[in-house]
């Protein structure tokens, strides 16, 4: 992947009914279909939590996904960002959920 763009990390945490609605499936599936990397997955206080890593202009189609359309039967409160930063190289070489 060489790109002119700089390649950043984030963070997140989505908030509301992201549990048992295949929020995680749609999220792996929108990560490939936009083209960045990292994971999702449940946390045991009911939100969902994972990381970003790509070309900056995908990880904020990615960024935009997670705060407003999530899975078809899903509904987001809020989403949280952090850690957002530049890198070097990707972390992962996929986007995988993890339990």
């Amino acid at each position: 992947m060489s790109t002119s763009q700089p390649l950043i990390s984030v963070d997140y945490e989505v908030f509301g009914r992201v549990q048992g609605v295949c929020f995680r499936m749609y999220t792996e599936d929108e990560a490939k279909k936009i083209g960045v990397v990292g994971w999702v997955k449940n946390t045991s206080k009911g939100t969902v939590t994972g990381q970003v890593q790509g070309p900056e202009d995908k990880v904020n189609s990615m960024k935009s996904w997670l705060s407003k359309v999530g899975s078809p039967s899903s509904r987001i409160d809020r989403t949280n960002f952090s850690n957002e930063k530049t890198i070097s190289k990707l972390e992962y070489s996929n986007f995988s959920i993890r339990y």
